[in-house]
């Protein structure tokens, strides 16, 4: 049917596809789920074997965040878009609650690639005619898409913020950056929850690994007795924002919580977490969270809120002409 809205789910995280949809139909909106079948074949290729639905003429949207295994994630959407694009989808959007590659935003050094650029070329190449993401690391990542492709990028503060405001509702609050370049997003928590603000400057010799690391704040007035809450866009390996916890632990701070929508926790990042002065990680459900983090979870060290209903909002939207600009708010 012309203009049917379709759900069409990858493998990288098809319970938030699946919680999307629910929201759909709970908010009245007629949609199809569609089936996908995937298989992966010896020499690792990706084939997509099956979309379930009629999808000519219909506005599709592929829940994928290109999050780990990255490259087979981000195969794995092209090559979804792709075979919608040859079925004579109407429009093809791409949502990606996490956006691989991200970081790699710019040349640093001559002879290398800007590899989130790369990343957009190749959904563009793919029929990807829309996207919808979620906290990017850098906002300029929405101009690597031409003008004809649409961004929209969601931020889970929206919801962390609500859940943050209602569990220290009276508290003495300080927001915390972990670093000079998340100044600006902790301001914006600082602002909203009437906390104080404080940030952390760190130098580094080599990528994830911090060479030093101090606190900026007035202790005495600002940490000490105070609720000390970490906000970032992604806890990868834990390193930056476990020194730092450590670094407001050791000044006093009441209690040291911490915040990010993308939990990757690579490496040995949940024993970082586990070792550290942090009594709970608010997080999103962006990305699955690794099996490793389970005991944690039961541990409630991390405390998971889901943005499906702020997802579904903006597909319900992008799919009905309406504006989604107040849920950037």
């Amino acid at each position: 049917m012309e203009n049917e809205l379709i759900i069409v789910p990858g493998t990288a995280n098809p319970g938030l596809a699946q919680e999307v949809f629910s929201y759909l139909v709970d908010e009245g909106h007629l949609g199809i789920f569609a089936k996908t079948k995937i298989k992966t074949f010896n020499d690792g290729e990706t084939q997509i074997d099956e979309i379930s639905e009629n999808l000519r003429l219909a506005d599709i949207f592929i829940i994928q965040p290109t999050c780990p295994p990255v490259n087979e994630n981000l195969v794995q959407l092209c090559l979804l878009a792709d075979a919608c694009a040859r079925a004579s989808g109407k429009r093809v959007t791409a949502v990606l609650p996490y956006y691989g590659y991200a970081r790699q935003d710019k040349k640093v050094k001559p002879r290398q690639p800007i590899s989130a650029a790369a990343a957009a070329n190749m959904m563009l190449s793919c029929g990807v005619g829309r996207v919808i993401t979620m906290d990017l690391h850098n906002n300029s990542i929405q101009g690597m898409f031409p003008p004809i492709v649409p961004v929209d990028n969601l931020y889970s503060s929206t919801v962390i913020l609500d859940y943050l405001a209602t569990k220290f509702a009276g508290k003495k609050l300080v927001i915390v950056s972990p670093d000079a370049g998340g100044v600006e997003r902790a301001d914006s928590f600082a602002k909203r929850l009437r906390a104080h603000l404080a940030m952390c400057i760190k130098r580094r010799d080599k990528p994830n690994e911090i060479a030093s690391m101090r606190l900026v704040a007035d202790i005495e007035k600002h940490i000490k007795d105070h609720i000390a809450i970490l906000i970032d866009d992604m806890v990868d390996t834990a390193g930056t924002l476990t020194k730092a916890a450590k670094l407001l632990d050791e000044a006093g701070a009441e209690e040291v919580y911490a915040a990010a929508p993308h939990l990757l926790l690579s490496k040995n990042a949940v024993d970082r977490i586990a070792d550290s002065p942090i009594i709970q990680l608010f997080g999103a459900n962006t990305i699955p969270l690794k099996s490793g983090a389970v005991g944690l979870l039961k541990a409630e060290r991390i405390k998971i809120l889901s943005v499906s209903e702020l997802i579904g909002e903006a597909i319900i939207r992008s799919h009905t002409g309406e504006s989604v600009s107040n849920l950037f708010l």
